[in-house]
């Protein structure tokens, strides 16, 4: 079993109020291997064009949004259960 650097130690220190526990470990196993950056910060996420909702087809939600295809299947408490 190796020892942790560091600087993974003291970043786990810092992310967890609880150091020695498996998740703290995780992190400063992956902090001294490279995989994660201490502190650092998601991307930031993009909207959708125009930042509202896509559209959907209409075609599907015909005749009060059931599909003929799925008429009665998939129903715990149907006739065909």
């Amino acid at each position: 079993m190796a020892k942790l650097c560091a600087k993974g130690k003291a970043a786990a220190k810092r992310k967890f109020s609880v150091y020695p526990s498996a998740y703290a470990n995780m992190y400063a196993s992956g902090v001294c291997s490279g995989k994660i950056t201490p502190g650092g910060k998601k991307g930031k996420r993009k909207k959708a064009m125009g930042g509202g909702m896509m559209d959907m087809p209409r075609a599907s939600y015909k005749h009060g949004g059931s599909c003929k295809a799925m008429k009665g299947k998939g129903n715990a408490y149907g006739k065909n259960s």
